[in-house]
């Protein structure tokens, strides 16, 4: 860039010395502000370079923590051990199950053919086995005997009658305690009703008592696979617990995975260029260099014009003037001028008015797009109302929405990118994704780097839900997908599994799912991608929207009276009118900190691009330039 430095005075040598002594104080005055500028520089890093350490150590330490808690969890998943141990345990407890079967089964044979249960096999093989129960059984049967034969002669009254009654009771007796003290616990195991009871149990053959014996073991055996399949149970419970919240688990670590680099990437940049800054501290030139001295060349004066060419010159700039108004209103011819336009617009068409957005207007320069990153940005509420307005549509609230327009330049990516902002602003995990495959990706402007595999397989991009999904790191409760950008075939991108399968898994992660689609215009991608949501919304902007095409548009959208009833007509959700002439109050960032409100009327300036910097002159951070 070339400054020029005049000066008029009637003395020349005065103004040929003062105009070079002038261009010497400015070199100079130039040299001493570039180096306030950078020891400003450098003071400033070396304040953020500690606190910007402690926050990296912080997430590391996070992540550390997290991978020894939840890391051999996921480590069985990708290693394929878990689902292993999960159809293992299944297989196990099916043929615990057959086992089962088989014993009650075997059971029930040996039930039938004792004529006893478990548990009235094991008191008569307790019994049965007993050599003093054997013996008194022996004692009762000979006193029996002996009475039988006496009180074919003789009363119970008689001497050798009573004494062989008073045996058989003290026999019967030692019989009952005897049997008590088998069974053990008083009889309790198994109640003995009288002698003649123990009797009847403990009369088993040896075959009997074989089968008694297998009865016990089987049920014992029973009882012991019951168990088993109670534990299997309560393990294969567990294991389908662990495997349901792996992917849960993989999405935080991935999300302190990308703290960590993004933290990392911030320590190392504000790393280099404190460096660089300490290096061209030694370098320092003035920015202004003397291109030649100062002189004082003779004045000329000019010949004055004659009034014929002044007529002449004035009625050519008429003509010039008035063809290009004509062509500026040609141009013009079809537009809608103002936003109230737009909305009657929508009204006889009976679609459904979501808000209106002002121009959004962000001082700072360092934004690609005009973005709502501040928290207490006063355009959200605009946002918020379309938010809350969609809510309202329809029976179901929709969770995946459409972003587009009916042409260019209308602000459907900065609809979509405010929108999305304002749903994460109120506590929803909301995630955008970027599906305008023909147009570069936008997320430079929330501070992520593109990554540039990804236009080289879309595809595999795409098929990878958890290498595509990004964390913003200034805004909480925001995800967003970048677009590769540039996509020879958007068409097969598109229409392809990969892509269907996101939208689908990303429905049931997220809250809200905002799509940043490509214009109704020249292609049919909206319509694509439109059947994988809940509906399209339709952003218009005044001057911009033609009228003639949104009312084609939105008609054709809005046929309901087709002759094919089972024919799938694309859902418009609503219209949004971007860029309207509206008063809006707004907050400097310092007196936000103040509580201190100033009311102002927006400046216009552009807010889609930022300045271009001096090629000549190394760009700052945007915090180091303020």
């Amino acid at each position: 860039m070339k400054l020029t430095v005049s000066y008029q005075d009637p003395n020349r040598e005065r103004s040929v010395t003062f105009v070079n002594k002038l261009m010497e104080k400015m070199r100079q005055q130039s040299r001493v502000i570039n180096t306030q500028q950078l020891n400003s520089i450098i003071n400033l890093i070396q304040e953020r370079l500690k606190p910007a350490e402690a926050e990296l150590r912080q997430a590391e330490k996070e992540l550390e923590n997290y991978d020894k808690r939840e890391g051999a969890t996921i480590l069985s998943l990708e290693g394929g051990s878990l689902p292993t141990a999960i159809l293992a345990n299944e297989q196990q407890q099916k043929q615990i199950e057959l086992q089962l079967t088989a014993l009650n089964a075997q059971v029930a044979s040996l039930e039938s053919q004792l004529g006893l249960n478990a548990d009235q096999a094991f008191v008569a093989q307790a019994l049965a086995s007993d050599p003093i129960i054997a013996q008194l059984r022996v004692q009762l049967y000979e006193i029996e005997s002996q009475l039988a034969v006496l009180r074919k002669d003789y009363k119970d009254q008689h001497p050798l009658v009573a004494e062989l009654v008073k045996r058989q009771q003290a026999a019967e007796k030692q019989l009952q305690s005897r049997a008590s003290e088998v069974l053990g616990g008083g009889g309790i195991a198994a109640p003995l009703v009288s002698v003649d009871k123990i009797r009847v149990d403990s009369s088993l053959d040896p075959t009997r008592q074989q089968l008694a014996q297998n009865l016990i073991g089987l049920k014992t055996q029973k009882e012991s696979l019951e168990q088993q399949l109670k534990s299997s149970e309560k393990t294969g419970e567990d294991l389908k617990q662990n495997y349901a919240t792996i992917p849960n688990k993989q999405t935080e670590k991935q999300r302190l995975e990308q703290q960590v680099a993004y933290k990392k990437a911030l320590y190392d940049q504000m790393q280099v260029k404190l460096v660089d800054a300490k290096a061209a501290e030694a370098e320092i030139t003035s920015s202004l260099a003397i291109a030649k001295d100062a002189q004082a060349p003779d004045i000329e004066v000019p010949k004055a014009l004659s009034m014929a060419l002044i007529l002449a010159m004035g009625g050519l700039g008429g003509v010039l003037g008035g063809a290009v108004i004509i062509f500026v209103l040609g141009m013009l011819s079809g537009k809608f001028y103002t936003w109230e336009e737009i909305q009657g617009a929508f009204k006889e068409r009976e679609v459904p008015f979501l808000g209106v957005v002002p121009n959004v207007f962000l001082f700072p320069e360092d934004y690609v797009l005009p973005l709502l990153l501040k928290r207490y940005s006063p355009y959200l509420e605009f946002y918020e109302k379309i938010r809350s307005n969609l809510q309202r549509v329809g029976n179901k609230s929709p969770k995946v929405i459409l972003i587009t327009s009916v042409g260019t330049g209308e602000g459907k990516t900065l609809s979509a990118y405010n929108l999305a902002i304002a749903s994460a602003r109120s506590g929803k995990r909301t995630l955008l994704i970027e599906a305008d495959l023909r147009s570069p990706s936008e997320v430079e402007s929330l501070g992520l780097v593109l990554d540039s595999h990804s236009a080289v397989e879309p595809l595999q991009y795409y098929g990878d839900l958890y290498g595509c999904i990004r964390l913003v790191p200034d805004v909480a409760n925001l995800y967003v997908i970048p677009s590769p950008g540039g996509v020879r075939h958007p068409a097969t991108v598109l229409e392809s599994s990969e892509l269907r399968r996101l939208l689908e898994e990303v429905r049931y992660r997220f809250d809200f799912v905002v799509v940043d689609s490509p214009t109704l215009e020249g292609n049919n991608d909206v319509l694509t991608l439109e059947p994988y949501t809940d509906g399209m919304v339709i952003v218009t902007r005044p001057i911009y929207t033609a009228s003639g095409l949104l009312g084609e548009v939105t008609d054709r959208l809005m046929d309901t009276e087709s002759a094919d009833p089972k024919k799938y007509r694309p859902r418009l959700l609503g219209a949004i009118v971007n860029g309207a002439d509206i008063f809006v109050d707004y907050f400097e960032e310092d007196s936000l900190e103040h509580d201190q409100p100033v009311r102002a009327q927006p400046r216009p300036r552009p807010a889609l691009k930022p300045k271009a910097p001096n090629k000549k002159q190394k760009r700052l951070p945007a915090r180091a330039r303020k």
